[in-house]
Parts: structure tokens; C-alpha cells; sequence
């Protein structure tokens, strides 16, 4: 699974790449706090949701709370699994972009 950091993932989202950012934490999470433009799909949902939302060419980076959470390397590693070749965990999460002071919304 390909790792990307807090700079990286700021970089991709500023240049309008075509990236989908994705929480995986249960929706009252998102809801509390998410990074700027990123969709909720729970960790238990991801195959499924994923694979109906986007094509296997879709860069993706999911992410979690911090870098103790298991649940967005357990989603890359599902999203590999099923077939997706651009897949990113940043497992820095929403904890470290929110002290970075990068946009965030709830």
C-alpha cells in the first residue's frame, strides 16, 4: 500500500487533481469534523461504495483519525484488493491536517 503525507495530499487536492479523498470513520466522526472536501464512506462500506462510485483508474487516498487508527490502512488495503491501482492511505488523518491548520469542515 503507497503511503502519502499531510504535504502531498494539501499539493494534490490545491492542483485540482482528480483525486477522491475519502473518511472512512463512521458518519457522527465526519460529521464533527472532516478534511475540506472529502466524502464519508465507512470502513465497512468502502469495497462496495468505492467500486459503484468510481472507476479503477481513480486516484484515491483514504484516511482515518490519526496515525493509531487501523481503519484507513484496512480500507487501502481493501481497495487494493478489489481492484483499485491509485490508492493512498494517509495515516496522519484528520487529527494531523487539523494541527497543520489545513481547511477543514464540517
Amino acid at each position: 500500500m503507497q503511503k502519502i503525507n499531510k504535504e502531498e495530499l494539501r499539493d494534490k487536492i490545491n492542483s485540482n487533481e482528480d483525486i477522491a479523498v475519502i473518511e472512512v470513520l463512521e458518519p457522527e466522526e465526519y460529521k464533527k469534523g472532516h478534511i475540506k472536501n472529502a466524502i464519508n464512506i465507512p470502513l465497512g462500506e468502502i469495497a462496495t461504495k468505492v467500486r459503484d462510485k468510481f472507476d479503477f483508474d481513480q486516484e484515491i487516498v483514504v484516511y482515518c483519525s490519526d496515525y493509531n487508527c487501523e481503519a484507513s490502512p484496512t480500507a487501502a488495503e481493501k481497495l487494493k484488493h478489489t481492484g483499485f491501482n491509485h490508492v493512498y492511505d494517509y495515516a496522519g488523518g484528520k487529527d494531523e491536517w487539523k494541527q497543520a491548520g489545513y481547511p477543514m469542515e464540517q
